[in-house]
């Protein structure tokens, strides 16, 4: 994207051309120091950076293969802070650090995560179609969902296959049984 925005508006002047890049680079930038300060069981699923001119909000969302404790935050959190006092990325400016994990209205982003949550029930959005089942199984290229149809002598299971290349959004279901 940004050599795509580079080579399409190069030269130009435009503060608008010149405050995305600038976020590009931050976002950029927060990602390297986030990936540096993660052990190898945890992973970064996204970094979102919010305001205008100079950026007020920067959400690191964080997950892990076994979970995420709020020390696991606060920890990253103390870190990133640190380094971005210390640099010049934000100059002298004041800004709003949020490091988190998914929440259940945030979607499932990497391959890493369906993995995570294999034997929960997903609500996939493909097209104009939503598919609830359990995860049953990840490989590289799909997912396998199965659904139960039916009671009693009549209840059947049905495995569906669903390539990530037809997965808009899939999230995480709540089960309180």
């Amino acid at each position: 994207m940004r050599s795509f925005l580079r080579k399409n508006l190069e030269g130009t002047d435009s503060p608008l051309f010149c405050f995305i890049i600038f976020l590009m680079d931050l976002v950029d930038e927060i990602r390297n120091l986030a990936l540096e300060n993660l052990s190898a069981d945890k992973f970064l699923v996204e970094v979102l950076v919010s305001g205008k001119k100079i950026p007020k909000r920067i959400m690191v969302i964080i997950d892990g293969d076994h979970g995420i404790t709020i020390d696991d935050c606060a920890e990253l959190s103390r870190s990133l802070a640190k380094q971005l006092d210390e640099g010049a990325l934000l100059g002298e400016e004041n800004y709003l650090l949020e490091v988190s994990t998914p929440g259940l209205d945030h979607p499932l982003k990497l391959k890493r995560q369906y993995y995570k949550n294999i034997g929960r029930g997903l609500k996939i959005k493909r097209l104009d179609i939503v598919t609830e089942g359990k995860l049953a199984a990840v490989s590289e290229d799909k997912i396998i969902l199965t659904q139960e149809t039916g009671t009693g002598k009549k209840k059947e299971i049905q495995n569906i296959e669903i390539p990530f290349s037809e997965i808009d959004k899939a999230f995480v279901m709540v089960s309180f049984k």
